[in-house]
């Protein structure tokens, strides 16, 4: 009976095992791990695209960037808008130009490198998310504007990005602090609603002290939105809270995001930036983040 059991364990802990997730998750990349994005050694040449390396005098010098940026330098486009009108306009890094990998522009260089549907069409990927939408099923695109609308530019259905895409305060519909937009002044939450809403959601970047947000155009630091801002790209199902909490999260996002409890998880990672939304802003403050 004690080998019985045994041998149960043994094959729960192996199933167990079999069923573990590293986190990287999709961008594992079916095997090929960080090289999926990164070369250790001589750039694309390193990750078999000589063809490419000499088009790019910087290839694989920032963030070991393995793949071939060429088609995406100087591409300009706008994110979200209405009709014909851009209203957040983003100019990639020209070949050459590009000064750190932490520049907020050249994140989204980086990351169109492979989710770009428009200029820069990759083949290793299968074009869907590998987790189901949360309550509704099915799956949602990862090669952006590949459903581009029909008026307007490419990525006009896609969340803006850019150094236009601020994070303001003040005012009566935003939230009770002060600093944020076309400025590098910290957002500091300073009132009593915004100081609840740090309390009810401990991981918000706020939280964090990623503030002000992002590094624009080689060195503009501004209170905008970067991929980054809202996406981890390195762990699709973990977050590391401030307090050094692990939160349960979805689709790369930056936060606790499981729409799968049932919770409001999803929404409050919304409201990090869409304050004026939150139900503390709204003097709602029992409702803490599930």
């Amino acid at each position: 009976m004690k080998n019985f059991m045994l041998a149960v364990l043994v094959v729960f802990a192996v199933a167990s095992m079999a069923n573990a997730q590293d986190v990287l998750g999709a961008h594992n990349g079916y095997g090929r791990g960080c090289v999926m994005c990164h070369a250790p050694h001589s750039g694309a040449y390193g990750n078999g695209l000589a063809a490419y390396t000499s088009s790019d005098p910087q290839n694989g010098m920032y963030a070991l960037w393995g793949q071939n940026l060429t088609p995406l330098f100087g591409y300009s486009t706008s994110f979200g808008g209405d009709g014909n009108k851009a209203l957040y306009p983003v100019t990639l890094p020209g070949s050459g130009t590009i000064t750190s990998a932490q520049d907020a522009n050249t994140i989204i260089l980086f990351c169109l490198n492979c989710h770009d549907g428009v200029t820069s069409v990759v083949t290793m990927m299968k074009g869907y998310t590998v987790e189901t939408l949360p309550i509704v099923g099915g799956t949602a695109p990862t090669l952006l504007a590949k459903a581009a609308p029909t008026k307007g530019w490419a990525y006009a259905n896609d969340h803006p990005v850019g150094g236009s895409a601020y994070v303001s305060c003040g005012g009566p519909s935003y939230w009770d602090c002060s600093g944020g937009g076309n400025t590098n002044t910290p957002i500091t939450m300073n009132g009593s609603n915004s100081s609840q809403f740090l309390t009810n959601y401990p991981g918000s970047f706020w939280n964090l002290g990623g503030n002000p947000l992002a590094s624009f155009n080689n060195g503009a630091v501004v209170n905008a939105v970067t991929c980054t801002t809202c996406h981890d790209q390195h762990s699709m199902t973990a977050f590391v809270a401030g307090n050094g909490k692990t939160l349960p999260t979805m689709f790369f996002v930056r936060g606790n995001y499981n729409p799968l409890t049932g919770g409001n998880s999803a929404a409050q990672f919304c409201r990090n930036c869409h304050g004026a939304e939150s139900n503390e802003m709204l003097g709602v403050y029992g409702v803490t983040t599930t």
